[in-house]
């Protein structure tokens, strides 16, 4: 099982540096008056990664909710 995953990994990366070299042109993006450009692959990698931690605290926060919402009320 852990040749397949090893595997698993393996396809990803590469699929994650072709995808990187293919994409290495410069887009702009621009909100309000600021502009940046850059390469296209590392503007995804860096809308992933801001996804995964805001993801990661909504997840975090619904379950501090709900596990807050089930305390009896005097404890």
């Amino acid at each position: 099982m852990r040749w397949f995953h090893m595997t698993l990994i393996a396809i990803f990366v590469v699929a994650t540096l072709i995808f990187a070299m293919q994409n290495l042109q410069s887009v702009t993006v621009a909100f309000l008056n600021f502009r940046v450009s850059v390469p296209l692959a590392i503007l995804i990698a860096l809308i992933y990664l801001l996804g995964m931690v805001t993801g990661g605290s909504l997840w975090a926060l619904i379950r501090w909710a709900l596990e807050g919402s089930r305390r009896p009320a005097g404890a």
